[in-house]
């Protein structure tokens, strides 16, 4: 490239050149800000100069264990400061952040400490029983440090040899923290939900962790000293940046365990919450909310979702509940949400079924990212911009991740062709707007969280008496989508939805348990292969799936069983043994083109309060913590 002028004499320098990073943003707060309120939690009150300075010492005593540049240090934590303190601490001592999804089983915890190599483990004793399974399983021994959370009541032992406040004092509150030697250095790892065998590791870096946090607060219209509520997971693509973005604009953290309707309603009302995030189920147990549970509201809240689109009876039960409901798109490969369903105010004028059809649609890109189209993944080219031809999602920009950790050959494919390929299969309106359509690879998206068919039909293909199995998703007002199986059973062979279910419980985390169970015959090509297509969207499709009104007397005998007849396609009649704990009974195939046959249809759904609390837990004390995705 020949030189002009303006590359002579004109090289970069300290003066004018400094890595972008996140963690200035708690510098300059708790410089220009130090006695504003950083983080609200129980009784707990911290200034933004208190958080500054205990971020500081973990990266001083973390530093002095021998943490530097690279180092992996783990995170299983709630909601709670110490989660906020490490997404600062841990990265001003050039180590990078692992959090570590709550909701997972000791195996896949255990493969992710040792694919990261994780020098260190910081865990709240509330998921001390499975990370204890999960170090026992595990070739690395990390330094683990206890987190013993105040606000926390339940069951839980100490398994590390230091508790995270004495480890914290070893550090020096003056210590010089140092930048990134690179903004292209990474920050923070976030592994995929397994959707495809071991999850891959994502790698996070500093520039474009900066990007997506000032690009949160330009997005959600963030003033000076906004409240923000903290229903959406931390361990999530990094709380979709919002530990740093908060801190742009000095607003205050309002921490929370687990999403508990009464626990939101009183923090709004108290705190004057202004913002929030969550999936679908967070409104559901907003709404769905007992009437003495329920608090005004001071203002307006501005509500963002991501996940399944909200159906319309919700955005206008969220609207009149005094909720401004704005839907995002993203992937853990793109630091979370880096699409936008940016409102018009014209649209205002439109009646709810139109309103709710725009309110559908993932939207357009985020200003911190710099490309966002459907292409033709053959020919990478743009489809028709006319809202019905099918193409996959790509992004390409600064908020797309580093890559993926020691996988050089899924990093090459996800980047083919200079694109991020998004594996979602969407189309583009003609205003520009995308929306998604399909999913490429079968995942659903239940709660928020991602659950690989593949992984829950592995699953099932071990149990004994299992032929055959295909999973899909299942459409669902509180869940967004929900995981239903459709089962064949050995000649001979017999198996019940609960008997199924426990197996499940056995081999996968609770919240990929399968809800719905189908004991039918599975559709298949002449060569065999599944035809999923046809279990989700067919004549006997999954979408047709119906749920019949039990009569009282079966509601009283069997609370947590619901059932339903599927048409369309050949079910093979089972006379499977009566289960007492779950209601069955033998429906017609309604399908008149066909040979009548029976089967049934049972749902193992575990029993869920208006709340979102869970009473099937052995043990349970009622903060169970599974609202948001552990059913």
């Amino acid at each position: 490239m020949a030189k002009t002028p303006y590359d002579i004499d004109l090289d970069r320098n300290p003066a004018n050149y400094q890595p972008l990073t996140p963690l200035g943003f708690l510098e300059r707060a708790a410089a220009v800000f130090p006695n504003h309120t950083a983080i609200i939690h129980g009784p707990l009150r911290r200034s933004y100069r208190e958080f500054y300075t205990r971020s500081q010492r973990l990266a001083s005593a973390l530093a002095r264990r021998g943490i530097r540049r690279g180092d992996t240090v783990a995170a299983m934590l709630a909601n709670t400061p110490a989660m906020l303190e490490c997404h600062y601490g841990v990265p001003m001592c050039q180590a990078v952040l692992n959090t570590l999804n709550t909701r997972l089983d000791a195996a896949i915890i255990a493969f992710s400490l040792d694919h990261a190599d994780a020098k260190v483990v910081i865990v709240d004793r509330e998921f001390s029983k499975v990370m204890k399974e999960a170090l026992a399983l595990a070739r690395v021994k990390p330094l683990v440090i206890d987190y013993d959370d105040r606000e926390y009541t339940g069951a839980g032992e100490r398994i590390g040899t230091i508790d995270y406040e004495d480890f914290i004092a070893q550090g020096d509150a003056g210590y010089a923290w140092k930048m990134p030697d690179d903004e292209w250095d990474a920050i923070t790892l976030n592994y995929t939900s397994g959707t495809t065998g071991d999850p891959k590791g994502v790698v996070y870096h500093h520039r474009g962790a900066y990007l997506l946090a000032v690009g949160n607060v330009v997005t959600c219209s963030m003033g000076k000293h906004p409240v923000y509520l903290w229903t959406l997971p931390m361990f999530h693509c990094n709380g979709w940046c919002f530990p740093w973005s908060i801190s742009v604009v000095a607003g205050t953290h309002v921490c929370l365990r687990a999403v508990r309707a009464a626990a939101m309603y009183d923090a709004i009302h108290t705190h004057k919450v202004t913002h929030l995030c969550g999936a679908p189920i967070v409104m559901a147990t907003l709404l769905n909310a007992p009437a003495n549970e329920k608090k005004p509201l001071p203002h307006v809240v501005e509500f963002f979702t991501a996940a399944a689109p909200p159906p319309e009876a919700v955005l206008a039960a969220m609207k009149e509940a005094g909720f401004n409901v704005t839907h995002l798109y993203g992937l853990t490969e793109c630091y979370g949400p880096a699409v936008v369903n940016d409102w018009h105010a014209e649209w205002n004028a439109l009646a709810p079924a139109e309103q709710a059809m725009k309110k559908a649609r993932q939207g357009v890109r985020y200003g911190a990212l710099e490309a966002l189209d459907v292409l033709d993944p053959e020919t990478m080219t743009p489809v028709a911009r006319d809202g019905e031809t099918l193409g996959e999602v790509m992004m390409r920009g600064n908020v797309v991740m580093k890559g993926y950790l020691k996988n050089r050959a899924s990093t090459e494919k996800a980047f083919a062709g200079g694109w991020f390929h998004t594996g979602d299969l969407g189309v583009m309106h003609a205003d520009g707007y995308i929306q998604l359509k399909d999913r490429s690879k079968d995942i659903i998206i239940s709660g928020g969280e991602n659950i690989s068919s593949i992984e829950v039909e592995d699953a099932l293909y071990k149990h004994p008496a299992v032929a055959a199995a295909a999973v899909v998703a299942k459409p669902d007002d509180k869940w967004g989508e929900t995981p239903c199986a459709f089962v064949e059973l050995k000649a001979g062979a017999s198996a019940t939805t609960e008997e199924l279910t426990q197996w499940c419980r056995k081999h996968l985390a609770a919240y990929k348990c399968p809800r719905y169970v189908v004991f039918a015959e599975i559709p298949k090509t002449s060569t065999g292969k599944i035809q999923k297509f046809k279990l989700r969207d067919g004549e006997g499709g999954v979408r047709r799936l119906a749920v019949p009104r039990r009569s009282r007397s079966e509601r009283a005998r069997n609370p947590d069983a619901s059932i339903g007849p599927v048409s369309g396609f050949r079910a093979r009649a089972f006379s499977a043994p009566r289960n007492d704990g779950f209601a069955r009974r033998n429906l017609r195939w309604r399908n008149a083109s066909r040979p009548s046959g029976k089967f049934f249809i049972e749902s193992g759904r575990r029993s869920i309060l208006s709340t979102g609390h869970c009473r099937a837990r052995p043990g349970n004390d009622g903060n169970c913590g599974c609202a948001a995705a552990d059913r």
